[in-house]
């Protein structure tokens, strides 16, 4: 099993991601997005299966700083507006073979361990 976690070495939800996948040795693909920004068709893969909002932080400094709560952004200009400012994501974001999940999800992890 091959587990890939896209998030940012200081969050702090990607870091307790990282720990729940070498606690139980699972072998893993960290990707900081700092350092190399989601592709567009791998961020595609993650709206596809769970929707736009469902991997947007919402919550989160960033995306009120944007003014997005206001601003009408079409899928592709939010996909722009994600690759230049990864904060902007429910982080981490977790893929196993096709199966993906976006912020804390534990309960869903072990199910795929399962």
């Amino acid at each position: 099993m091959d587990v890939q976690i896209f998030g940012l070495k200081k969050s702090q939800a990607t870091r307790a991601a990282e720990r729940f996948f070498k606690e139980r040795k699972i072998k893993l693909h960290i990707v900081d997005l700092n350092d190399r920004p989601i592709a567009p068709g791998e961020l595609k893969r993650f709206t596809d299966k769970l929707g736009m909002n469902s991997v947007l932080d919402i919550a989160g400094k960033a995306y009120v700083d944007a003014g997005l709560d206001y601003l009408r952004v079409t899928d592709e200009g939010m996909v722009a507006k994600i690759i230049a400012e990864p904060r902007l994501l429910l982080l981490p974001l977790v893929r196993c073979g096709k199966a993906v999940s976006a912020g804390l999800a534990e309960d869903t992890w072990k199910s795929w361990l399962e």
